[in-house]
């Protein structure tokens, strides 16, 4: 089943195998496909607010990464929760659906998954948008503080990280949050509090906190990309976002007046730019 072309805000989730993990993804619009990828901890419910608007140009694909929503959470032993693995398991869902060439537009750490995929699959990507991305050292939060405990790291993480502390780290990212960003909290937490999503998610911290090999990698990204950053964004200052631009070889480069996830918090802006980027000398 393939989404309607005259109905661009009609989805449709579908599965795929990838990489040795089930991939959910939703799926709507027609035409050039434009790849989704979530930030840690979040799942393809985060793009749920651009879904329609970009849809009306693009093929819009928001796949949950293994380990994360509803897409399946193998053990660290089988599946290799880092940057890597996530982008092989993105260009297996590519040449699962025949894509070709695509768009990524990644948040955060689903950024750094984005980089990492243009800057070893260079032929698969005709443009890159991110959004906040991780790629430079990343602060040192309450979070990745436990990730870093040695022996209790693991039970901290995988038990006794709750509700009160889960909503407390996404609500605070959030400028502005309101009652649909606390439901969208409850609802990443509910996908977050299982064993196996625990586990996938400690792996997956403890990758994330070394960038060194990524942001080695950024000098080897050709795609024209659009950077843009949330100018309330705690976590990591604008300037690492005109410095990732300038890396890039002069990337495009928007401040939006958010925090950390503009597609959440200022979804129209964010779309109209994004479609602005992407339809440049294809629409006059």
């Amino acid at each position: 089943m393939t989404p309607d072309p005259r109905d661009p805000a009609k989805t449709v989730v579908r599965d795929v195998a990838a990489r040795g993990a089930r991939l959910r993804f939703v799926e709507a619009g027609s035409g050039s496909p434009l790849l989704l990828v979530h930030d840690y901890l979040a799942s393809r419910i985060s793009w749920d607010d651009v879904l329609a608007p970009l849809a009306v140009d693009f093929r819009v694909i928001a796949p949950d990464l293994p380990g994360f929503g509803e897409s399946e959470k193998p053990p660290p032993s089988r599946y290799r929760y880092d940057f890597d693995g996530f982008s092989e398991s993105l260009v297996d869902l590519v040449a699962a659906l025949g894509l070709g060439r695509i768009t990524l537009c990644g948040h955060a750490m689903g950024g750094a998954v984005a980089l990492t995929l243009a800057a070893s699959h260079a032929h698969l990507v005709e443009k890159l948008v991110l959004v906040n991305p991780l790629v430079y050292s990343p602060p040192s939060d309450p979070l990745s503080r436990i990730a870093r405990v040695p022996v209790l790291a693991p039970l901290l993480f995988k038990q006794l990280y709750g509700r009160t502390l889960f909503r407390r780290r996404f609500l605070s990212q959030v400028n502005g949050a309101g009652a649909a960003a606390s439901r969208r909290a409850d609802q990443l937490f509910e996908l977050f509090d299982a064993p196996a999503a625990r586990e996938a998610a400690y792996a997956t911290m403890r990758a994330m906190l070394d960038t060194r090999l990524l942001t080695a990698s950024v000098p080897r990204v050709t795609a024209p990309t659009l950077v843009t950053w949330g100018r309330g964004n705690a976590v990591s200052p604008v300037e690492q976002g005109r410095r990732l631009a300038r890396e890039l070889g002069g990337a495009r480069f928007e401040v939006f007046d958010c925090g950390v996830s503009p597609a959440e918090e200022c979804p129209d802006a964010f779309a109209s730019a994004v479609r602005a980027f992407l339809l440049d000398g294809k629409k006059d």
